[in-house]
């Protein structure tokens, strides 16, 4: 039976975790929920379609940057300081972003704000297995997952709610009463560590000028690659070349460097080293399911920001409907079966919008955005425990910040594919479609009559014809790439047998499993 004094102590760490969980929810969700208003953006700031992509891509390259740094400065700073020094810079950064005044004033704003907010992701991550006992992180590990994969789940939804009532201004004024909040609330209840000021003196300064330059051309190259062509536009090339030098770079100096910045020792683990594999593939499908959906209905459908909003939020209801039964079955099924079963979900949901037409509209992508809510709930919950969970305490911060960066990675990588092959295949359907539809067919003599009795002249018919064969094209495409990501996840299952079992009880985390495991 807990004291008193454990039971307040137990309260306080809950609170303190539930603010972090916001903290991290807001840094998510702020990349998607801008990536759905892009176009509002563009008008406010005069910026060109090319430009206003920076707005995205500065934030990107900063965050993809912090998360890994953030073990080592959560362990200088202390994770209440580093923590809140985020929370407030990042909810300060959102202030000025929404009073940007030109593009480049906003890029500048963006870069403070994803550097501050990458930070917040990983600390809550690792905080998970400094605050709660083993007995007690199911639900917090629980809590987690769903925020990681609710947040770019429902962005499209909350900003295309904003811009359509408010401003684009708003999608970073949102931030501003939660952000303080959390700053406030962590600073107060949070104290689960010290700060290592001796860390200061031996900081690898080359090694983090390594990482920064191999971490932020290689998000440019992923980011902006299949909108340039990529090599021949000469910023990717370089951009190409400067992450593979200086990534060798940064992987020599890691191995070799007496106190590296980041230290890559948590891959020597088994099951760490495949549990990031495993994070790769989920960013991969949730990241471009997220890109694809959304895409399809406003290029297809033609549907506004807040239409995509509604159709996407049944991913967000089952991730919701998931996360309660996700902590029961914790108590029965080994994490391998959970993420098995998340997988098979992820896969089976992408298969069924692979089936999809020009007339799907919200009906048909309720079921397919339940299995892929459920999937991606059941993938974050168990492959973070798989992951994290037969580590050493010591090694957890840094851990955490190298398992949410691939995690990233990932993401940026499927996008960056996804694009590549969107123009790919269509250009592949178009020619097959084309081949298909000619003059002396008799269907399309039909059709170009019946065109012309709606538009009055043939011109006009032949400009419906084209309409049609472009929209049959988007949607053979579409059909391709989430059949693509169907199998890709499916295959990952591949990688299970490979995984360690933890012989403690599901969410037992790292003080029972690594003894298990021998660390």
């Amino acid at each position: 039976m807990p004291t008193a004094d454990e039971r307040a102590r137990n309260r306080l760490a809950w609170f303190g975790f539930i603010a972090m969980l916001f903290g991290n929810f807001m840094a998510i969700l702020d990349i998607q929920i801008v990536a759905s208003s892009i176009n509002q953006l563009q008008a406010g700031l005069s910026a060109s379609a090319d430009e206003i992509q920076w707005v995205q891509t500065s934030y990107l390259i900063a965050e993809v940057i912090a998360i890994p740094l953030s073990g080592y400065l959560s362990r200088l700073l202390s994770t209440r300081v580093y923590f809140v020094i985020s929370a407030l810079g990042f909810t300060l950064a959102s202030i000025a972003c929404a009073t940007a005044w030109n593009l480049e004033s906003m890029i500048v704003f963006r870069v403070i704000q994803g550097f501050l907010g990458g930070g917040m992701i990983p600390t809550t991550s690792a905080s998970m297995y400094l605050m709660f006992p083993p007995a007690r992180r199911v639900l917090p590990q629980v809590l987690f997952g769903l925020i990681a994969t609710l947040a770019p789940s429902i962005g499209p939804t909350v900003g295309g709610w904003l811009t359509e009532s408010a401003s684009w201004h708003w999608l970073f004024l949102i931030n501003v009463l939660p952000g303080f909040a959390v700053a406030y609330a962590v600073w107060h209840l949070v104290k689960i560590d010290q700060p290592q000021p001796e860390l200061l003196k031996v900081i690898d300064l080359r090694g983090l000028l390594f990482m920064a330059v191999f971490l932020g051309c290689f998000e440019y190259t992923l980011d902006e690659g299949p909108r340039n062509d990529w090599f021949s536009e000469d910023s990717v090339a370089v951009c190409a070349v400067l992450a593979v030098l200086a990534g060798m770079l940064f992987f020599h100096r890691m191995f070799t460097a007496e106190h590296p910045v980041v230290d890559l020792r948590a891959f020597a683990d088994r099951n760490f080293a495949l549990g990031t594999v495993l994070a790769m593939a989920v960013g991969v499908s949730l990241y471009t399911l997220i890109y694809l959906t959304p895409l399809f209905l406003g290029q297809v459908r033609g549907y506004n920001s807040l239409q995509i909003g509604h159709v996407m939020i049944a991913q967000g209801v089952a991730m919701f409907l998931t996360a309660p039964i996700a902590g029961r079955l914790s108590k029965f099924l080994s994490l391998k079966t959970m993420l098995a079963i998340g997988i098979c979900n992820v896969s089976i949901g992408a298969w069924l919008n692979s089936r999809l037409t020009a007339d799907w509209s919200v009906v048909e992508f309720i079921v397919p955005q339940i299995f892929r809510g459920s999937g991606f709930l059941l993938c974050m919950f168990s492959m973070t425990n798989l992951a994290l969970g037969t580590l050493p305490m010591s090694e957890v911060k840094n851990a955490s910040g190298l398992f949410n960066v691939m995690r990233n990675i990932g993401g940026a990588l499927g996008l960056a594919l996804i694009n590549t092959l969107i123009n790919e295949r269509s250009w592949l359907h178009w020619q097959m479609l084309g081949e298909s539809v000619r003059a002396s067919h008799p269907p399309v003599r039909e059709m170009l009559a019946a065109g012309q009795t709606i538009t009055g002249s043939e011109a006009g018919a032949m400009s419906l014809l084209m309409r049609q064969m472009q929209q049959q094209v988007a949607v053979m495409t579409y059909g391709d790439m989430f059949a693509l990501i169907s199998m890709m996840m499916a295959s990952v299952l591949l990688i299970l047998p490979l995984i360690r079992s933890p012989r403690a009880n599901p969410g037992a985390g790292p003080g029972t499993e690594a003894a298990a495991s021998g660390h």
